[in-house]
């Protein structure tokens, strides 16, 4: 009877001997050798590639075709009439603001809204060119911000539906 051999251990076998051990998803897997290229390359005729390359396209232009025809159906019942929901919901809010709202919370307003694009524009700007005089940007943003914080207050203030929380104040702040 001949004596057995001893198997080497993971740790005393070579690198790439572990790498087929223990694969992850970050780590290369290994080439075979070329005594098993032979073994392992499967054969394949070219008779059952066309097959498999036709199959693959017919099957997945019916599942498009299925799936594009459901959603397209889903969309055109739905989507319209979201829209058409969306756009009156819009046009009432607006309609009401121009009928109800005063004068001058209108122009609180409009100026609020300038407040906000020079912030946007002075951000954009920090962004693109760069806040070197970081200083300077940070006066300007924080200047504006402090300017639209005040302009809402005073909104809040001079509104004619908030006349009962400000009876002691007058118009002419």
């Amino acid at each position: 009877m001949a004596p057995k051999k001893p198997t080497p251990s993971p740790a005393a076998a070579p690198p790439s001997a572990n790498r087929s051990q223990h694969t992850s998803a970050s780590a290369a897997p290994s080439k075979p050798s070329a005594s098993h290229s032979k073994t392992q390359t499967p054969q394949t005729t070219p008779s059952s590639t066309t097959s498999t390359s036709t199959t693959a396209p017919k099957l997945a232009q019916q599942i498009n075709a299925l799936t594009n025809t459901k959603t397209a159906t889903a969309l055109s019942k739905s989507a319209p009439r979201s829209v058409q929901e969306a756009q009156q919901i819009l046009a009432e809010m607006w309609n009401s603001y121009v009928d109800k709202t005063a004068q001058r919370v209108k122009l609180l307003d409009t100026f609020m809204g300038f407040l906000v694009l020079v912030g946007v524009l002075q951000f954009v700007y920090c962004v693109i060119v760069g806040n070197y005089p970081f200083n300077a940007f940070l006066a300007g943003f924080s200047a504006t911000v402090g300017q639209f914080v005040l302009t809402a207050s005073l909104r809040m203030q001079t509104n004619p539906e908030n006349e009962k929380e400000f009876r002691g104040t007058s118009d002419e702040r």
